[in-house]
C-alpha cells in the first residue's frame, strides 16, 4: 500500500512539475532514505514549487523559513517564553518542529542559524535552555541555494554540506519544456489543480521507508559503491584521481549512496538494487562531500566532474 501511495505522489508531482522528473525523483528519495536535499538554481526553476507540490501530497506538517542575514536560531527552534499565570517558563517550538521542513536561500542564513539547523538535521532534536527536544518522525529538511548572488551569503560549511543527503544541482528547461510550462501556468490561471486523492500519512512513510530500505544490495553492489567512493582516497587504487583531492568523501558518504540507490529501486518497483541506481545517483551523493585541491580547481576541475570520471575508471563486476 505504502508503494502504491508513493507511486501516486510521484505522478502528481511530475503533473505539475515539467521536466522536473529527476528532481521529483530525488525529492522522494530523500524522503525514503531519511534524509535532507539541498537543491541549487537560479532563481524561477520551480525550487520552492517542488518542495510544496511534495508537502501537498502529504498529511504531515509542512512550514517555511526563509533565511535573511538577521535571522536568530530561536527563529527556527523557537524559543522559552515565560508565562505569568503559572509563573514558569514554557518552550514554544519554532518551524523546525514539521516533518517537512523548507529552508528557503539557506546561503543567507547566519553561521549560528546554520549551527542550530545542523543538530537538528544530523541529531533529529533541538537544544534551547538546557533542554533537548525531539523532532517529528519522519523529519526531512529541503534547503534551496541561489548560486548567482554573493552579497550578504554565508557559504555552507563543509560539515553542513556532509548532512545533506543530495546535492541536486537544477537547470533551466528547454524549448520544448518552456512551452510546456507557459501551458501549465495558463491552465493553472483558470483552474485550480485538483489535490492528491489519497495524501501519505507519517505512518505511511516510516512503513515505505522501512520497506525502501530492505531493498537488497547485491555483495558486488556493495564492492561498487565502496570502490567509488574510495577512489577519492590515496588507498583507493586511483592515484590520479586521489592526487586532486584535499579532503575524500568519509564513510557517511558511502552510506548515503547505499540508502539512495536502494530507494530508488524501490520508487522503480525493484526488490533490488542495480548498478544504474548508484552511477544516476553517484555525483549528487558524493560530489558536495569532495574538496579539492586548490591545483586542481585552478585547472579547472570540479567535485561533480571528478565523480564522472571515477564513473568511467570503476566499472560494476
Amino acid at each position: 500500500m505504502a508503494g502504491t501511495r508513493f507511486q501516486a505522489l510521484d505522478a502528481y508531482m511530475r503533473a505539475g512539475l515539467v521536466g522536473r522528473a529527476a528532481v521529483v525523483e530525488r525529492l522522494l528519495i530523500g524522503l525514503l532514505s531519511g534524509g535532507h536535499l539541498l537543491l541549487e538554481g537560479a532563481p524561477g526553476l520551480a525550487k520552492t514549487r517542488a518542495v510544496k507540490l511534495l508537502a501537498g501530497g502529504l498529511s504531515t506538517p509542512f512550514s517555511r523559513i526563509q533565511c535573511t542575514p538577521d535571522l536568530m536560531p530561536a527563529d527556527l527552534t523557537g524559543t522559552p517564553v515565560f508565562r505569568q499565570d503559572s509563573g514558569t517558563f514554557e518552550f514554544v517550538k519554532g518551524p523546525v518542529f514539521a516533518s517537512l521542513v523548507l529552508v528557503d536561500e539557506i546561503n543567507r542564513a547566519p553561521p549560528k542559524v546554520q549551527s542550530a539547523l545542523l543538530e537538528a538535521m544530523g541529531e533529529q532534536q533541538v537544544t534551547s535552555g538546557g533542554k533537548t527536544y525531539a523532532l517529528p518522525d519522519p523529519f526531512m529538511v529541503v534547503a534551496t541555494q541561489n548560486p548567482i548572488e554573493h552579497e550578504g551569503t554565508f557559504p555552507l560549511p563543509e560539515a553542513q554540506l556532509d548532512r545533506f543527503l543530495l546535492h541536486v544541482l537544477i537547470d533551466a528547461p528547454d524549448v520544448a519544456d518552456e512551452r510546456l510550462i507557459l501551458e501549465l501556468f495558463e491552465r493553472e490561471f483558470v483552474t485550480e489543480p485538483a489535490p492528491i486523492e489519497h495524501s501519505l500519512s507519517a505512518e505511511n512513510v516510516v512503513s515505505a521507508r522501512r520497506e525502501a530500505m530492505s531493498v537488497h544490495l547485491s555483495v558486488a553492489l556493495k564492492d561498487y559503491i565502496i570502490r567509488i567512493v574510495t577512489a577519492t582516497r590515496r588507498d583507493g587504487g586511483v592515484p590520479e584521481i586521489a592526487d586532486m583531492v584535499e579532503h575524500p568523501v568519509s564513510p557517511r558518504g558511502t552510506l548515503a549512496l547505499a540508502s539512495a540507490a536502494k530507494s530508488r529501486a524501490y520508487l522503480r518497483g525493484r526488490d533490488f538494487a542495480l548498478p544504474e541506481d548508484v552511477s544516476v545517483l553517484a555525483a549528487d551523493a558524493l560530489a558536495h562531500r569532495v574538496v579539492l585541491k586548490w591545483r586542481a580547481a585552478a585547472d579547472g576541475e570540479t567535485a561533480r566532474g571528478l565523480i564522472a570520471k571515477i564513473l568511467q575508471m570503476v566499472e560494476p563486476l
